[in-house]
């Protein structure tokens, strides 16, 4: 159960003061004050946590300082849907919005190199009217032999040269809460020319202690990769964990799952899961065709799978997608067989928008249906 306060209430005001004495009635229940600032007003809300199955909804309701009583699965209390009336979905940092209606591509190399290569790949993006980027300065690598990025070591000029071509976001890993104290420190530093979404991979999906550092921090969004074997319940409980500890700026991004049946892809595709993760949470949803995928296969069309895999998150409404490119994909440090060249990441592009505008004539077409069956039925 959640209460949702009025907006002058204060947490330590004598409304509150009277709530908490009428819990004090119901054993086993405790109370936990959330507080977030929505684009139009701050939000205050008391979460009821334990059986609530007694408390009797319609006095709270008549309480003073109660906005409104909503009953809401234990599991997504921070993350749900019950306050979209009172909080707008979404998030907006460093000048670009992050919501349920929104596309915004995420290309770049899934592991820095070199200053040249980083410099190209910006370049082009601003040329492409981009201003979003993917940059690995961490990598975590299956065998303990290859490249693992460069580190802390490469943030300083990753994040001038993101600057200088106008890139306001990157989509960058974490490992470890060290990881986040280094891009801190290097952004202050460079005076924060570009802005960081940190990003939680697929292989630290329940690391909960490196999920609630992320959370315990709110100047930095959170992109959350799907574990690979993890089903969406886990993998949404794992947000949680996130959001419980105060940063509820967090995008969801399908990646794959691990399993057999997806070959001869790297994984099989989950990006059905793009509208659940959209009716069950607040969180826009990211897809990431590159290693779901793991290849650059074509199909006889002459389109790789990467692209046809990407259509099927954006066409289902995804919010953000993450794509590898490279200058030259053969020399790439990590997963050059999947990274697009710059021409091939411009008819990515071209294509997405297409799938989009398809996306957007479904809906409204399916909105204006709605609106003639109501006006008929009045």
């Amino acid at each position: 159960m959640i209460l949702i306060l009025k907006k002058d209430v204060q947490p330590d005001g004598t409304e509150v003061q009277k709530i908490r004495a009428f819990f004090e009635n119901f054993p086993d229940i405790n109370l936990k004050m959330v507080e977030f600032e929505g684009e139009t007003r701050s939000v205050k809300e008391l979460h009821v946590i334990g059986p609530t199955h007694n408390v009797p909804e319609e006095v709270l309701k008549a309480m003073p300082g109660v906005e409104t009583v909503v009953r809401v699965s234990t599991k997504y209390r921070q993350i749900g849907r019950h306050d979209v009336n009172f909080v707008p979905i979404g998030f907006t940092y460093n000048g670009i919005k992050f919501d349920q209606e929104c596309l915004h591509v995420f290309a770049g190399p899934c592991a820095v190199d070199t200053p040249e290569n980083v410099e190209a790949t910006f370049k082009k993006l601003k040329e492409m009217g981009v201003e979003t980027a993917r940059m690995g300065a961490y990598k975590p690598r299956t065998s303990p032999y290859d490249f693992q990025g460069h580190g802390a070591k490469c943030l300083p000029w990753v994040y001038e040269l993101a600057g200088k071509y106008g890139i306001k976001v990157i989509a960058m890993e974490v490992l470890r809460e060290q990881h986040i104290e280094e891009i801190f420190k290097a952004l202050e530093e460079t005076g924060h020319p570009t802005g960081v979404m940190l990003q939680i991979g697929t292989r630290n999906a329940q690391n909960f202690e490196l999920l609630k550092a992320v959370g315990s921090q709110n100047q930095l969004p959170v992109l959350y990769k799907r574990g690979m074997g993890l089903t969406i319940e886990e993998s949404l409980n794992a947000c949680e964990y996130i959001a419980s500890e105060g940063n509820r700026n967090i995008v969801f991004c399908l990646r794959g799952v691990k399993s057999q049946l997806g070959a001869p892809h790297r994984n099989l595709t989950d990006f059905a899961h793009v509208p659940v993760i959209k009716r069950l949470t607040r969180l826009p949803v990211c897809v990431d065709p590159s290693h779901t995928i793991g290849s650059k296969q074509a199909s006889p069309d002459g389109l790789m799978d990467i692209f046809h895999v990407a259509a099927q998150g954006v066409v289902a409404g995804a919010n953000m997608i993450l794509v590898e490119c490279h200058p030259d994909p053969d020399s790439a440090l990590c997963d050059g067989p999947q990274s697009l060249t710059f021409d091939e990441l411009e008819r990515f592009l071209t294509d997405m928008s297409i799938v989009r505008e398809a996306y957007q004539k479904r809906v409204n077409t399916w909105s204006q249906k709605i609106v003639r069956e109501m006006t008929e039925a009045a």
